[in-house]
Order: structure tokens, then sequence, then C-alpha cells
């Protein structure tokens, strides 16, 4: 039994669609339908119901599903105890992570991958967290780093340590003394992330617990766009904590200490159990070594970062 055939039936049970199941496969969706066609021919059973355009299961075809991911599970097992476990050259994780993640402590992890794994190729994308989770009840991505957990069918989510959150202003005009929220709601225009966001939900609350007015608050989902306004002169920005110690290394930028503490952002890890992927495994495992790394700042003679 060709195990390709079998993993082509598997991911379009779990996804619901032949479509998703050939975009994670690389695949064209005609290649996906012949692969799964050959094996309900080599089975003499149909296993999908393919009378109108809705995507139905045979009674066959349910029975067929846990036998397919004993399959590919038994694969990966087997792959493991020979050594045939590592990353294929080619083979590629779809990585999906939020931008605070990136600013943090990524880079330095996907360098650690990259040592441990020389063939992975990686394919990245950096939105907000609804899109990201879009994307993974989709099977657009593997792996997923977000502000909140991905649910669905085959996916599995822990909390990760959450990242504290600052006022990042000018260093020159917010270095030398500390703030009362007050003031800084008075003085400056305050920068969060997209509106509905914990950040900007974070922020909203703050102002009511401390008895400030609630201020002007400009919504942006682009680090880079925030810190250069920062840089500019425009206002002051709830950034994570670790993003500034990399970034204060190459601009003018600083924490600002104030009186108020920011609410931290929660990180969360979410990957689809994938029985025909055993690397997925060892990138899930890695990733507790990074996360409470300290950020190291970021020597550059760049004045500032493009978005």
């Amino acid at each position: 039994m060709n195990l390709r055939f079998v993993e082509a039936f598997y991911w379009a049970v779990t996804l619901k669609s032949v479509t998703r199941a050939a975009e994670k496969l690389f695949v064209t969706q005609s290649a996906l339908s012949s692969r799964i066609a050959a094996l309900e021919a080599e089975l003499g059973v149909l296993l999908l119901d393919r009378r109108d355009k809705q995507f139905r299961l045979t009674t066959a075809g349910t029975r067929f599903h846990g036998h397919a991911a004993r399959l590919l599970n038994l694969q990966r097992e087997i792959k493991a105890e020979l050594g045939g476990g590592a990353v294929e050259r080619g083979m590629a994780l779809r990585l999906g992570v939020i931008e605070s993640v990136l600013h943090s402590w990524l880079i330095e992890w996907v360098q650690g991958l990259r040592r441990d794994h020389p063939g992975l190729e990686l394919a990245l994308t950096v939105e907000t967290s609804p899109v990201l989770l879009d994307q993974m009840r989709r099977g657009a991505v593997d792996v997923v780093l977000a502000a909140l957990p991905a649910e669905g069918d085959g996916v599995r989510s822990r909390a990760l340590a959450p990242m504290p959150m600052v006022f990042t202003g000018q260093r020159a005009r917010h270095g030398r003394r500390r703030f009362t929220l007050a003031a800084l709601a008075q003085g400056d225009e305050l920068l969060t992330f997209q509106r509905g966001s914990q950040p900007h939900v974070a922020l909203l609350d703050l102002c009511r617990r401390e008895g400030v007015e609630t201020p002007r608050v400009h919504t942006i989902s682009s680090i880079s766009a925030m810190v250069q306004l920062v840089e500019q002169g425009f206002g002051v920005a709830t950034l994570p904590q670790a993003a500034v110690a990399r970034l204060a290394g190459s601009m003018p930028l600083c924490a600002v200490r104030c009186e108020a503490t920011l609410a931290p952002l929660p990180i969360h890890l979410s990957w689809r159990d994938d029985p025909g992927a055993p690397f997925v495994a060892h990138v899930v495992a890695s990733i507790p070594t990074f996360e409470r790394t300290p950020a190291k700042p970021r020597a550059s003679s760049k004045k500032s970062i493009k978005a």
C-alpha cells in the first residue's frame, strides 16, 4: 500500500477539503484526487461520497481514517527507531507567528532549528493572531505562535511564558524620569496593536483601573511601524519588553519607567498533530529552550528598521 496515497486521504479527511489537503502536501488538487482514487481502487471500496459538492465520507472511509492515522504513525515510529527520523532535505515547515514573537526570540530559535536540521526549509508567515488561527484551521500552517490558542480537529495547543509589556519611548525624552500613566496619556500619543487585540484591550483596561480618562489610542498592527513612529516623536508605544531590549541596541529607544504596569502578552503554541511529519514534534519540543532566553541587544549601524 502506497503511504503517499494513505497520506492524501488522511489529510483530505482531517482538513475536510481536498483543496486544503493538496495545499498542505504541495500537490495539485487533481494529483491528490488521483491518489485517493488509486487508494480506493486498491482497497476495492469507495472512501469518499462524490455524488454532490459536499465533503462526505462513506462508511468504509470513516473506518479507514483510523487505520490511516495508525499507518502513518507506524511509519514515523519506524523512521525514528531506524535512525531516519531526522528532517529530510527539502522538508518544509510552515510556521506562523505574530510580530511580538518575531522581534523577541524567534530568530535565535530558527537558527537553532537550522543547526539541528540543516535540510529544513522554512515558510514563515507573520500575521495577526486571528489570521494565523484561521490558517491553522484551514491547514495552511503547521505550527503557530500567537496570542490565542488554535482549536480544531487534530490541533493541539499549550501556553508558553507570557511576554512582559512595557511603554516604549524616545531615549532622550523618556529615559531620565518616571511617569504616571496620566502623565503619559496627557503628554504623548499612545500607540498599541490592532483594535480588539490583547494589548489594545489591556491598555484601555489599565486606563480605567488607574482612573485615567481614556486617551486617544492609535492602533497599528506592525511593530516596525510603531517603532519608527516612536523614533520620530509621534508618541509612546506598548511593546514586548524583549523586543525593546533588542531594538534599543541600534535605535534611540527605551522602556519608559511608568508607575502603572501593563498586562503581559499571552503566547500560545499551537500545532497540528501530523502522524506523517516527525519534525513537527522536534520543533515543538525545541521551543521551551528559547522562549525564556533573555533577548540580546541587536548591534547595527542602521538607524532604523523598515516595515
